[in-house]
């Protein structure tokens, strides 16, 4: 019987992260250690260093049931660069416990290309999240107090914007009615809460520069509306200097190592499809002031996290990659062609041809709109057949992209060196990175460009509140921002049930409103849960731990 993700993590042999510190440059006065294998980086000893790294994206097909591996990809590409003598680094986001307790697992990777200890960065690892969620739940006890206490501000209670957050998939708490009970109890009102990783916070946490950057963005934070329609910022009720302060050593990059004892930095985790779905500027930039190769991953497909990686990251923390690999697996691209998830192993050609454009629409975008090389990393499967790897690497020849067979599940580092070979010979090519729209652009001209150019719409369509609040964000100041787009991360249109590479259809904008701590605006299209729920059998059921403490069914 093959063994589980756990299972390999357990029998791994770690190496000290003071030894892990040394392969990225690192020295043990510069660490922070969280017991034997954890540590947080001191970045400040590394401010004046310059960017040297060749950056590498790792993004993705539209994720299916079937997977497409793409943070197993981005680790077993670093081992394989490291196997061939660079000296490589690799930046994740942290897992949050949503998915993890939920249905769709952690973010540690898989097989034998994963970072660990997997427990500790699947559960709570050195406490960022709790950081993050404390945060964003004192701006919000202090927006409620500062009502109670009179309400200077003459903020009003039904246009309050900023939810409480937890880090779970809690449903029960999507809606709430608080301040119960009486006088002394504040404000009765409608109220919320959001999974963590929806939280601003953790948007503006890891778009910041550094910690005084960090205080200045939630500052800026947009928590509520007066009587009069003003914005009420998070510096309005004084709340950014604590709100910092528990956020002091959190802001720090988590360095552990992977399977094959290479340094990564998992830190940092908003989701792509309702926030910008990369790891934090603070981790990425010191990743590239260390190594020469950085191998850094974006959120579900490239219609999301690819773009918003390039958009808006990129675009703010001045840094752009050098080569793009596209993950895909023969089984997701014959889910997009229309075969069930239970007769994904069967050889069938006609499904891949109805599926492949899915990929083969990810790849012009990259190329064709951003003009960055790019590579397909096919996740090998036993049940690929040699005709469909063929026939999916004669599709991407014929745009000019190599394909590359990526092995890392079953061989590590190993398993990657074919595609780590493509990435370094695109790496020495030059490449210049272009945005899909100009921040001078008005924000409905930013989100057609983004519907069109990426997604392939025919155009966009506004609900009459998403019109009157383009209006009002443009008259407050915030029209030169960059626009994030909150969307299905299954399809490029707003319905999750349109695979493939559609055609024909619109996107439908139902509200707008502004991320002004985090730097940018958010677009909601169709139905998007910012507090998601558990599924009937959660993946919690099977989590246990033995006697002597050892955490089984974690994957």
């Amino acid at each position: 019987m093959a063994k589980s993700d756990i299972e390999i993590a357990q029998e791994a042999t770690m190496l000290p992260v003071t030894e892990v510190a040394k392969r990225a440059g690192l020295s043990e006065d510069q660490l922070e250690l969280y017991g034997r294998y954890k540590a947080k980086v001191d970045i400040h000893a590394l401010k004046d260093l310059p960017k040297k790294a060749k950056l590498i994206l790792v993004t993705a097909i539209n994720p299916t049931p079937a997977g497409e591996g793409k943070t197993t990809t981005s680790v077993g590409l670093e081992d394989a660069l490291c196997r061939r003598g660079k000296n490589a680094l690799l930046c994740l986001r942290e897992p949050s416990l949503g998915p993890v307790f939920g249905i769709k697992g952690g973010a540690a990777g898989g097989g034998y290309a994963q970072v660990v200890p997997m427990e500790d960065i699947n559960l709570h690892f050195t406490g960022d999240f709790h950081a993050i969620g404390a945060a964003n739940n004192l701006c919000a006890a202090m927006l409620d107090n500062h009502i109670k206490q009179g309400n200077a501000l003459g903020i009003d209670p039904r246009r309050i914007v900023w939810k409480r957050c937890v880090d779970m998939n809690d449903r029960q708490l999507r809606s709430i009615v608080d301040g119960l009970g009486g006088v002394g109890n504040g404000m009765p009102r409608q109220d919320g809460f959001d999974i963590t990783v929806a939280s601003e916070v953790m948007a503006a946490f890891c778009m910041a520069s550094d910690l005084m950057d960090l205080k200045e963005r939630l500052g800026r934070m947009v928590i509520a509306y007066t009587y009069d329609r003003r914005p009420v910022t998070v510096s309005d009720i004084h709340a950014q200097g604590a709100m910092c302060a528990l956020l002091k050593d959190a802001i720090k990059p988590n360095l552990v190592q992977t399977l094959e004892n290479n340094p990564a930095f998992v830190h940092g985790g908003p989701f792509a499809n309702i926030a910008h779905g990369c790891n934090s500027v603070e981790a990425t930039t010191t990743a590239m002031k260390l190594a020469d190769y950085v191998v850094t991953e974006a959120g579900f497909g490239a219609d999301l996290g690819a773009e918003k990686f390039l958009d808006i990251k990129c675009r703010a923390a001045g840094i752009a990659p050098s080569c793009v690999v596209l993950v895909a697996t023969v089984r997701a691209l014959k889910y997009n062609g229309g075969v069930p998830k239970a007769e994904l192993g069967h050889e069938n050609l006609e499904a891949l041809e109805r599926g492949i454009p899915n990929l083969l629409r990810h790849i012009s975008n990259i190329r064709d709109v951003f003009g960055l090389p790019a590579v397909v990393a096919i996740n090998a499967f036993p049940t690929d057949t040699k005709a469909e790897l063929d026939f999916v690497e004669q599709k991407c020849h014929e745009l000019g992209v190599n394909v590359a067979l990526s092995e890392v599940w079953a061989k590590g580092g190993e398993g990657g060196v074919a595609l780590a070979d493509e990435v370094v010979r695109l790496c020495d090519e030059s490449s210049e990175l272009k945005y899909a729209y100009e921040l001078d652009q008005p924000i409905s001209s930013k989100i057609e460009a983004i519907a069109k150019r990426i997604y392939h719409a025919d155009g966009v369509d506004y609900t009459s509140s998403a019109q009157k609040q383009l209006a009002q964000l443009e008259e407050q100041g915030f029209g030169g921002l960059p626009v994030c787009m909150a969307k299905t991360q299954y399809s490029f249109t707003d319905d999750p049930k349109k695979l493939g590479a559609p055609v024909g259809f619109r996107i439908t904008v139902r509200n707008v409103k502004v991320s002004a701590g985090a730097g940018f605006i958010v677009a909601l299209t169709g139905d998007i849960m910012t507090m998601p729920g558990l599924p009937k059998v959660p993946a919690a059921e099977k989590i246990d731990v033995t006697p002597d403490g050892k955490i089984v069914g974690l994957f």
